[in-house]
Protein backbone atom coordinates (compact mmCIF):
# COMPACT_ATOMS: atom_id res chain seq x y z
CA UNK A 1 0.00 0.00 0.00
CA UNK A 2 1.38 3.42 -0.69
CA UNK A 3 1.99 5.30 2.60
CA UNK A 4 3.51 8.42 0.74
CA UNK A 5 1.46 11.49 1.00
CA UNK A 6 0.19 11.31 -2.11
CA UNK A 7 -1.46 7.64 -1.31
CA UNK A 8 -4.50 6.21 0.18
CA UNK A 9 -2.68 4.28 2.72
CA UNK A 10 -1.40 7.25 4.52
CA UNK A 11 -5.25 8.28 4.94
CA UNK A 12 -6.43 5.04 5.95
CA UNK A 13 -3.87 4.87 8.25
CA UNK A 14 -4.28 7.65 10.09
CA UNK A 15 -7.95 7.62 9.83
CA UNK A 16 -8.07 4.70 11.87
CA UNK A 17 -5.13 5.83 14.45
CA UNK A 18 -7.11 8.62 14.99
CA UNK A 19 -10.88 7.16 15.32
CA UNK A 20 -9.22 4.61 17.65
CA UNK A 21 -7.41 7.27 19.61
CA UNK A 22 -11.04 9.30 19.82
CA UNK A 23 -12.81 6.29 20.89
CA UNK A 24 -9.41 5.47 23.72
CA UNK A 25 -10.30 8.89 25.12
CA UNK A 26 -13.48 9.28 25.41
CA UNK A 27 -13.35 5.66 27.16
CA UNK A 28 -10.84 7.40 29.82
CA UNK A 29 -12.62 9.80 30.20
CA UNK A 30 -15.69 7.99 30.88
CA UNK A 31 -14.49 5.24 33.03
CA UNK A 32 -14.45 7.72 35.93
CA UNK A 33 -18.12 6.87 36.40
CA UNK A 34 -17.96 3.12 35.69
CA UNK A 35 -17.99 2.51 39.18
CA UNK A 36 -21.49 4.30 39.41
CA UNK A 37 -23.00 1.86 36.44
CA UNK A 38 -24.51 -1.59 36.94
CA UNK A 39 -23.41 -4.43 34.36
CA UNK A 40 -26.25 -3.39 31.86
CA UNK A 41 -25.43 -0.18 31.96
CA UNK A 42 -21.39 -0.36 31.85
CA UNK A 43 -21.67 -2.76 28.93
CA UNK A 44 -23.95 0.30 27.10
CA UNK A 45 -21.90 2.93 28.13
CA UNK A 46 -18.83 0.98 26.85
CA UNK A 47 -20.20 0.45 23.92
CA UNK A 48 -21.37 3.93 22.91
CA UNK A 49 -18.03 5.21 24.31
CA UNK A 50 -16.85 3.16 21.33
CA UNK A 51 -18.91 3.14 18.57
CA UNK A 52 -19.98 7.07 18.41
CA UNK A 53 -16.20 8.21 18.07
CA UNK A 54 -16.22 5.81 15.32
CA UNK A 55 -19.20 6.14 13.62
CA UNK A 56 -18.18 10.01 13.93
CA UNK A 57 -14.33 10.44 13.92
CA UNK A 58 -13.63 7.94 10.95
CA UNK A 59 -15.30 9.10 8.60
CA UNK A 60 -14.97 13.15 9.19
CA UNK A 61 -11.40 12.37 9.57
CA UNK A 62 -11.01 10.14 5.98
CA UNK A 63 -12.56 13.32 4.41
CA UNK A 64 -9.54 15.56 5.97
CA UNK A 65 -7.01 13.33 5.02
CA UNK A 66 -8.68 12.51 1.59
CA UNK A 67 -8.57 16.10 0.63
CA UNK A 68 -5.07 16.59 2.14
CA UNK A 69 -3.94 13.75 -0.18
CA UNK A 70 -5.82 15.90 -2.76
CA UNK A 71 -3.80 18.74 -1.83
CA UNK A 72 -0.60 16.66 -1.56
CA UNK A 73 -0.99 15.11 -5.47
CA UNK A 74 -2.03 18.70 -6.92
CA UNK A 75 1.78 19.99 -5.22
CA UNK A 76 3.53 17.10 -6.61
CA UNK A 77 1.90 18.05 -10.00
CA UNK A 78 2.34 21.89 -9.97
CA UNK A 79 6.35 20.20 -8.41
CA UNK A 80 6.85 18.33 -11.99
CA UNK A 81 5.62 20.70 -14.17
CA UNK A 82 7.57 23.49 -12.88
CA UNK A 83 10.80 20.86 -13.02
CA UNK A 84 9.31 19.74 -16.48
CA UNK A 85 10.35 20.39 -20.18
CA UNK A 86 7.24 20.52 -21.64
CA UNK A 87 7.93 19.39 -25.21
CA UNK A 88 10.29 16.26 -24.32
CA UNK A 89 9.28 15.61 -21.02
CA UNK A 90 12.75 15.44 -19.71
CA UNK A 91 13.60 17.62 -16.81
CA UNK A 92 14.67 21.79 -17.61
CA UNK A 93 17.77 23.77 -17.27
CA UNK A 94 16.75 24.70 -13.29
CA UNK A 95 15.49 21.35 -12.56
CA UNK A 96 18.20 19.34 -13.79
CA UNK A 97 21.17 21.97 -12.16
CA UNK A 98 19.45 21.87 -8.95
CA UNK A 99 19.52 17.86 -8.40
CA UNK A 100 22.69 17.44 -10.05
CA UNK A 101 23.79 19.93 -7.29
CA UNK A 102 22.13 17.94 -4.74
CA UNK A 103 23.80 14.78 -6.21
CA UNK A 104 27.43 16.21 -6.12
CA UNK A 105 26.94 17.79 -2.46
CA UNK A 106 25.72 14.31 -1.44
CA UNK A 107 28.53 12.87 -3.00
CA UNK A 108 31.19 14.30 -0.42
CA UNK A 109 29.89 11.72 1.84
CA UNK A 110 29.46 8.45 -0.11
CA UNK A 111 31.70 5.57 1.21
CA UNK A 112 32.68 4.79 -2.28
CA UNK A 113 33.89 8.57 -2.61
CA UNK A 114 33.06 11.14 -5.54
CA UNK A 115 33.16 9.97 -8.80
CA UNK A 116 30.96 11.19 -11.95
CA UNK A 117 30.47 12.47 -15.39
CA UNK A 118 28.26 15.52 -16.71
CA UNK A 119 27.85 14.74 -20.32
CA UNK A 120 26.82 18.02 -22.65
CA UNK A 121 24.78 16.59 -25.60
CA UNK A 122 24.34 18.92 -28.60
CA UNK A 123 22.43 18.23 -31.82
CA UNK A 124 24.03 18.48 -34.99
CA UNK A 125 23.31 20.98 -37.67
CA UNK A 126 19.78 21.53 -36.65
CA UNK A 127 18.79 24.69 -38.17
CA UNK A 128 18.82 23.16 -41.17
CA UNK A 129 15.72 21.06 -40.03
CA UNK A 130 14.14 23.89 -38.70
CA UNK A 131 14.86 25.86 -41.71
CA UNK A 132 14.00 23.57 -44.31
CA UNK A 133 10.90 21.39 -42.80
CA UNK A 134 9.85 23.98 -40.15
CA UNK A 135 9.90 24.32 -36.33
CA UNK A 136 7.02 21.57 -35.93
CA UNK A 137 9.15 18.72 -37.46
CA UNK A 138 12.34 20.18 -35.67
CA UNK A 139 9.92 19.61 -31.97
CA UNK A 140 9.58 16.30 -33.46
CA UNK A 141 13.57 15.73 -34.04
CA UNK A 142 14.34 17.09 -30.31
CA UNK A 143 11.43 14.92 -28.99
CA UNK A 144 13.25 11.85 -30.59
CA UNK A 145 16.65 12.41 -29.79
CA UNK A 146 15.35 12.85 -26.48
CA UNK A 147 13.97 9.49 -26.22
CA UNK A 148 16.90 8.06 -28.07
CA UNK A 149 19.58 9.43 -25.51
CA UNK A 150 16.92 8.01 -22.52
CA UNK A 151 16.74 5.08 -23.99
CA UNK A 152 20.39 4.01 -22.99
CA UNK A 153 20.52 5.41 -19.62
CA UNK A 154 20.21 3.65 -16.14
CA UNK A 155 17.55 4.80 -13.32
CA UNK A 156 19.99 6.38 -11.18
CA UNK A 157 21.17 8.60 -14.40
CA UNK A 158 19.99 12.28 -14.93
CA UNK A 159 19.07 13.79 -17.82
CA UNK A 160 17.39 17.28 -19.11
CA UNK A 161 16.92 19.69 -21.56
CA UNK A 162 19.26 22.54 -21.34
CA UNK A 163 18.91 24.53 -24.35
CA UNK A 164 17.39 24.85 -27.92
CA UNK A 165 18.90 21.59 -29.24
CA UNK A 166 21.22 20.96 -26.26
CA UNK A 167 20.73 18.12 -23.67
CA UNK A 168 22.81 17.30 -20.30
CA UNK A 169 23.14 13.54 -18.58
CA UNK A 170 24.58 13.19 -14.89
CA UNK A 171 26.36 9.85 -14.19
CA UNK A 172 27.04 9.26 -10.96
CA UNK A 173 29.66 6.67 -10.00
CA UNK A 174 31.13 6.45 -13.44
CA UNK A 175 34.99 6.22 -14.57
CA UNK A 176 36.19 7.70 -18.02
CA UNK A 177 36.26 4.16 -19.94
CA UNK A 178 32.06 3.97 -18.92
CA UNK A 179 31.84 7.51 -19.69
CA UNK A 180 32.94 6.73 -22.99
CA UNK A 181 31.00 4.12 -23.79
CA UNK A 182 27.97 5.71 -22.48
CA UNK A 183 28.74 8.30 -24.50
CA UNK A 184 29.44 6.54 -27.66
CA UNK A 185 26.15 4.01 -27.17
CA UNK A 186 23.94 7.54 -26.92
CA UNK A 187 25.38 8.82 -30.14
CA UNK A 188 24.68 5.57 -31.93
CA UNK A 189 21.42 5.77 -30.47
CA UNK A 190 20.48 9.12 -32.12
CA UNK A 191 22.22 7.95 -35.44
CA UNK A 192 20.37 4.87 -35.56
CA UNK A 193 16.69 6.59 -35.00
CA UNK A 194 14.66 6.71 -37.99
CA UNK A 195 13.00 10.66 -38.90
CA UNK A 196 11.44 10.85 -41.98
CA UNK A 197 9.71 14.64 -41.65
CA UNK A 198 7.56 14.81 -44.94
CA UNK A 199 8.37 11.27 -45.91
CA UNK A 200 12.31 12.17 -46.58
CA UNK A 201 14.58 10.27 -44.51
CA UNK A 202 16.97 12.83 -42.47
CA UNK A 203 20.37 11.71 -40.93
CA UNK A 204 20.06 13.05 -37.09
CA UNK A 205 23.60 13.49 -35.20
CA UNK A 206 24.92 14.60 -32.34
CA UNK A 207 28.29 15.50 -30.79
CA UNK A 208 28.47 15.21 -26.84
CA UNK A 209 31.44 16.48 -24.77
CA UNK A 210 31.81 15.05 -21.46
CA UNK A 211 33.85 15.54 -18.08
CA UNK A 212 34.67 13.18 -15.44
CA UNK A 213 35.42 13.61 -12.22
CA UNK A 214 37.08 11.69 -9.21
CA UNK A 215 37.05 14.64 -6.57
CA UNK A 216 34.37 17.81 -5.47
CA UNK A 217 33.81 20.58 -8.43
CA UNK A 218 31.09 22.69 -8.48
CA UNK A 219 28.50 22.38 -11.34
CA UNK A 220 29.15 25.48 -13.22
CA UNK A 221 32.78 24.65 -13.22
CA UNK A 222 31.88 20.78 -14.63
CA UNK A 223 29.73 21.82 -17.08
CA UNK A 224 32.46 24.25 -18.23
CA UNK A 225 34.88 21.66 -19.05
CA UNK A 226 32.24 19.55 -20.26
CA UNK A 227 31.04 22.16 -22.55
CA UNK A 228 34.94 22.26 -23.74
CA UNK A 229 34.82 18.93 -24.51
CA UNK A 230 31.88 19.30 -26.45
CA UNK A 231 33.09 22.20 -28.45
CA UNK A 232 36.11 20.04 -29.51
CA UNK A 233 33.66 17.16 -30.82
CA UNK A 234 31.99 20.01 -33.03
CA UNK A 235 35.75 20.97 -34.32
CA UNK A 236 36.84 17.36 -35.07
CA UNK A 237 34.11 16.99 -37.49
CA UNK A 238 30.24 16.77 -35.44
CA UNK A 239 28.48 13.02 -34.59
CA UNK A 240 31.42 12.19 -32.19
CA UNK A 241 32.55 12.21 -28.41
CA UNK A 242 35.21 13.86 -26.48
CA UNK A 243 35.09 12.57 -23.18
CA UNK A 244 38.01 13.63 -20.61
CA UNK A 245 39.11 13.33 -17.25
CA UNK A 246 39.46 16.71 -14.95
CA UNK A 247 42.23 15.83 -13.88
CA UNK A 248 43.58 17.17 -17.36
CA UNK A 249 41.51 20.06 -17.22
CA UNK A 250 44.76 21.89 -18.66
CA UNK A 251 45.27 20.38 -21.76
CA UNK A 252 41.30 21.02 -22.76
CA UNK A 253 40.99 23.75 -25.25
CA UNK A 254 39.04 26.79 -25.21
CA UNK A 255 35.55 27.00 -25.65
CA UNK A 256 33.92 28.70 -28.31
CA UNK A 257 33.16 32.22 -28.13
Amino acid sequence: MDFSPTGWGRAILWTALGAFGCAAVTLFIDSFNFHNLGPDALRWSIMLDVLVPLGLAGPILFFLLGKLRELAIAHELLRRHAATDTLTDLLNRGAFTREVEEALADARFAEDGMRGTLLVVDADNFKAINDTYGHEQGDAALRLIASSIRGVLRSADLIGRIGGEEFAVYLPGTTLLIAEAVAERLRQAVYGAEFAPEGKPHQLTVSVGGAVYDRHLPFTELFRLADQQLYAAKQNGRNRIAVASISHYETLPAAAA
